[in-house]
């Protein structure tokens, strides 16, 4: 057979892909691996561009499309199996939002594969083939020591290119965040790969630059620390030298040992979320290990800058405590504490998270005309009613966050602070590539952004807070 694998992106954050560095689809790229040599495969990745999209599915180039979806990206894929089913291509979904909404999916696709595809693959491609697709597949939560997980790193989209790599040493995160699905759908349980395998596609990528996607790098635990101080070890002894970052929780920092050895592995950065400064907000969260730590925040951002290592701090606004203040106070105390970049998303429930459920129950999502909806859950658009904020308020404060990006020259002093910190070359060149890139994107989207609003911010209390803190005046 012939098989496209795509992944549709929404239109509403299309700026968003085009001022940063695309990075791949790694599930795709696994799938790829696992494809049976008797069938060829192809990626399109609308990451890079969707104009070409139906002109490659055209002309019966294909005899089977597979479209993985977030569910930002559910409403482009439901629209991508109309036009297959009205060609008469077979069209299956799989991902997180076929997983969350399976009965949704099904109605818009000959079939769907749930959870953790990679053990079955093989077994959908041979139903297809034979015309004996099902409608409803059910994967399970593989066994990485059984070589699943590994991605073909040299796969690249038909519609573009791939700007860095990416890799997956584990699955599965513990710590259940309220808004997150990972626990729900790759389980509380932290799986390895084999360091060995993990070493063997390490060396086959071509990237220089790679991004470790594991939603929890370092784990939680005494556990989890030694095999990742065992695997950092590994990537420096036998690994091909290349630079990259991964996410991790905040004990990390607790942990010299690890932070000396993840930078002589050739870590620069790692991404933290932090999450929220009001403590209320990290009991809604259930984020237990940041209330652990709420007031050595200090000393574990210093910690990974001992190390070399820059901080990125992930930072949610719109959560039950949050007020229109909220941007402001959280760009202000992130830059006191030392975090080299800082990203603020709006709270966005997400379908499979026990706040999507309360939340629906409560009646306060408004943006519910699914499916054409979900196209606006993208984490840059507000799609629920606050508790002590409208809707409205709150995106008009992160907007005057996008305002300051724009029009200060913030970039190298960030950088700046970041050398002082570190006193690593390579991490300030991160911190500076993914402070500009922002910089550049707050740009591009200006106009849309005071089109969309209907007004230029204008300085106030709150709009002098976030262009003092940008300008780290005092804070160097």
């Amino acid at each position: 057979m012939r098989i496209a694998l795509i992944n549709p992106v929404a239109r509403r954050t299309r700026g968003y892909h085009n001022c940063g560095s695309i990075t791949p689809q790694l599930g795709l790229q696994v799938l790829a691996r696992l494809t049976p040599d008797e069938h060829n495969v192809d990626i399109i990745d609308e990451a890079c561009g969707g104009d070409q999209t139906l002109n490659l599915l055209q002309n019966g180039r294909y005899d089977l499309v597979g479209i993985t979806a977030y569910t930002s990206g559910a409403t482009r894929a439901y629209e991508l199996s109309a036009w297959c089913r009205q060609h008469s291509l077979t069209c299956i979904m799989g991902g997180p939002h076929a997983w969350a909404r399976p009965d949704e999916a099904q109605e818009h696709f000959d079939s769907i594969a749930l959870g953790e595809c990679d053990e079955i693959w093989p077994a959908i491609l041979a139903d297809a083939a034979g015309g004996k697709l099902q409608r409803r597949y059910q994967g399970s939560h593989v066994d990485l020591q059984q070589g699943f997980g590994r991605a073909d790193q040299t796969r690249q989209p038909i519609n573009g290119m791939y700007e860095i790599g990416c890799i997956q040493t584990s699955r599965g995160c513990p710590v259940g965040c309220d808004y997150c699905s990972v626990t729900r759908f790759n389980g509380a349980e932290i799986r390895r790969r084999p360091i060995d395998d993990i070493i063997e596609e390490w060396n086959t990528t071509p990237d220089k630059f790679l991004f470790v996607v594991d939603d929890n790098f370092f784990g939680v635990g005494e556990k989890h620390a030694i095999w990742a101080k065992e695997m950092l070890t590994a990537i420096r002894q036998r690994g091909k030298k290349r630079l990259w970052f991964s996410q991790t929780t905040i004990n990390m920092g607790d942990d010299p040992e690890g932070l000396k050895l993840a930078y002589k592995a050739g870590c620069r950065g790692m991404l933290i979320g932090f999450e929220s400064f009001n403590f209320e907000n990290l009991l809604e969260c259930h984020k237990g290990i940041n209330r652990k730590y709420a007031d050595h925040y200090r000393r574990m951002v210093k910690a990974f800058h001992r190390a070399g290592i820059a901080v990125f701090g992930a930072f949610i606004v719109g959560l039950d405590g949050d007020d229109e203040n909220t941007v402001s106070h959280t760009i202000e105390q992130a830059v006191k504490l030392g975090i080299d970049i800082i990203q603020i998303t709006n709270m966005t429930p997400l379908p499979g998270t026990r706040q999507f459920d309360r939340y629906m129950a409560e009646n306060r999502i408004f943006a519910d005309n699914f499916p054409a909806d979900w196209e606006r859950f993208t984490f840059v658009e507000t799609v629920y009613h606050p508790r002590n904020i409208t809707a409205r308020q709150l995106d008009e404060s992160i907007y005057e966050l996008r305002q300051a990006a724009a029009t200060i020259n913030w970039p190298w002093k960030r950088s700046l602070r970041t050398f002082l910190h570190t006193r690593s070359l390579s991490t300030t060149l991160f911190v500076h590539n993914v402070n500009t890139q922002f910089a550049r994107l707050a740009r591009a989207i200006s106009p849309q952004d005071e089109a969309n609003f209907g007004f230029v911010p204008t300085l106030n209390s709150r709009t002098q807070r976030i262009h003092r803190a940008m300008r780290l005046r005092d804070n160097l």
